[in-house]
């Protein structure tokens, strides 16, 4: 595997240094017990909120594809939409000033401007969504259907990290190969679908940053449970 870019390497140590990427035994949704977990919601602290950020904003620079509108579905994709936003603008003003950003509500409001949409009107704009992670995908669906519903296109996605997980099968039987909920949705929309890291990344680059036995844990799961696309 080639080395990583020094921006994902910066980012993978802080949010191991900030406790964010966490090692040992995690039971998840899925019923899998993992050997890694990772909160991006835990990137509150200004320092913390500057590496996710940066590390968005150079992602979505690197992107081959074109949009207008930033948006982030609540409720953690709000602060990171909007952080992503702030560093574009900085990274490179002359290209990124005109990018606006936008996210949704919970629960429509039924006063005041009123509607589901906070910051920019999303009708016939091309808009690209950044959250944390996609787990099974629903809320992806949910915030695609709300952006359609405005008027919005939908030009991609990017998350923080790609697990790179088979979905969990119905009959229980997790020997079987099967796709991931990023592969599915990616299909599902024919939509392009990015990551900062994937769990390659992470395996990569965590060597000596952590202990062979996390590294050697961490492999096994990719192993189990790796998905087909």
């Amino acid at each position: 595997m080639s080395e990583l870019p020094q921006y994902k390497k910066d980012f993978l140590k802080s949010a191991i240094d900030g406790n964010i990427l966490k090692f040992g035994s995690f039971l998840l949704k899925s019923g899998r017990t993992s050997p890694y977990f990772f909160n991006a919601g835990d990137f509150y602290r200004a320092d913390l909120l500057n590496s996710i950020s940066t590390a968005y904003a150079l992602t979505i620079d690197s992107l081959p594809i074109q949009y207008d509108i930033i948006f982030g579905p609540a409720y953690k994709g709000i602060p990171l939409a909007t952080a992503a936003t702030i560093k574009l603008g900085q990274i490179n003003p002359d290209k990124y000033a005109s990018v606006e950003y936008s996210f949704d509500r919970k629960e429509a409001k039924d006063h005041g401007e009123g509607g589901n949409i906070v910051g920019a009107p999303l009708k016939g704009k091309r808009v690209l969504i950044v959250d944390d992670v996609i787990t099974a995908g629903t809320a992806k669906r949910e915030a695609i259907a709300k952006i359609e519903k405005e008027g919005g296109i939908v030009a991609g996605i990017v998350v923080a990290l790609d697990r790179m997980e088979k979905l969990p099968a119905k009959d229980g039987d997790d020997s079987k190969p099967g796709p991931s909920a990023l592969g599915e949705l990616k299909k599902e929309y024919n939509l392009p679908i990015y990551a900062i890291l994937t769990l390659d990344d992470i395996i990569e680059g965590i060597k000596g940053l952590v202990g062979e036995e996390d590294i050697k844990r961490t492999e096994e799961y990719r192993e189990k449970y790796k998905a087909t696309d």
